[in-house]
């Protein structure tokens, strides 16, 4: 059985197979209201297209890094998402990112050479098996509707990761991008807790830009993704409060608050 690239999986995924007729006729993927992938996942990657949903729930930054991404910052320190129990449950009403909701499947190349994308599904994951419940993923030996509702969701996924290399792309082009780091006290607290690696737009820089450029990322839409960002940084203590409700401070170190590992697309 053909399986993609395992050298550097993408976050959440163990392992990659593309879908075919041949080893997956029988095989049925089945729905959960627990996305138990997403539990103890800090920092789950956005594409700017989820900017205005995504804003209104965390924080969103940027990866640190060669290649920065967007992420959803679902909790302030590694290991810990302080929107999804231990068990997947979803403790609040909050807007799931499209990295995480097409979960067991993406699309990928199955060879570093390889021009096309071909659609592949975690086998690892419980979501996809010989079900007796469940969609199937082909009928009478076709693609089912389902399945392709699913191409064309990671389709789409891919569109939209296109858009955000656009995006970061010119925000570095003009330099915007620093290192953050964020600061909290409590009475309860023996010292402040400092949270550094992830990177912001920084607003000294975007109040100096041109005024003609300016108006020209408010016509392509550019600016007001750069205002949801920033809008959504007032999200970082509702965060930190969630985190030490539950008792998951850090130790009185300095702590990363998003390392992203996996890609975005």
């Amino acid at each position: 059985m053909a399986t993609a690239p395992q050298n550097s999986m993408p976050l959440f995924y163990k392992e990659l197979v593309p879908i075919n007729v041949e080893d997956h006729a029988n095989l049925r993927t089945r729905k959960t209201d627990k996305p138990t992938w997403l539990a103890g996942q800090h920092a789950v990657p956005l594409t700017v297209e989820e900017f205005p949903a995504a804003q209104r729930h965390y924080p969103i930054v940027f990866s640190i890094g060669d290649n920065p991404v967007p992420l959803a910052l679902m909790g302030m320190s590694e290991g810990i998402n302080v929107f999804i129990g231990e068990d997947g449950a979803v403790t609040e009403d909050i807007y799931i990112p499209a990295y995480a909701r097409r979960y067991p499947f993406m699309l990928a190349k199955l060879t570093p050479e390889a021009e096309e994308l071909s659609l592949c599904f975690d086998p690892t994951s419980d979501l996809v098996g010989e079900f007796d419940e469940g969609v199937a993923l082909f009928e009478d030996g076709q693609p089912s509707e389902h399945i392709k509702g699913t191409l064309n969701f990671c389709e789409q996924f891919e569109l939209a990761g296109n858009k955000t290399s656009t995006f970061i792309k010119e925000l570095e082009k003009h330099e915007l991008l620093m290192d953050g780091e964020l600061t909290f006290n409590r009475d309860d607290l023996e010292k402040p807790v400092v949270y550094r690696g992830f990177k912001i737009v920084n607003q000294d820089k975007l109040r100096d830009l041109r005024g003609d450029l300016l108006r020209t990322w408010n016509k392509n839409g550019m600016l007001p993704l750069i205002f949801a960002h920033l809008m959504s940084l007032e999200l970082v203590r509702d965060v930190f409060a969630k985190q030490a409700n539950q008792g998951k401070l850090p130790s009185q170190n300095a702590a990363p608050a998003a390392e992203e590992s996996g890609d975005a697309a």
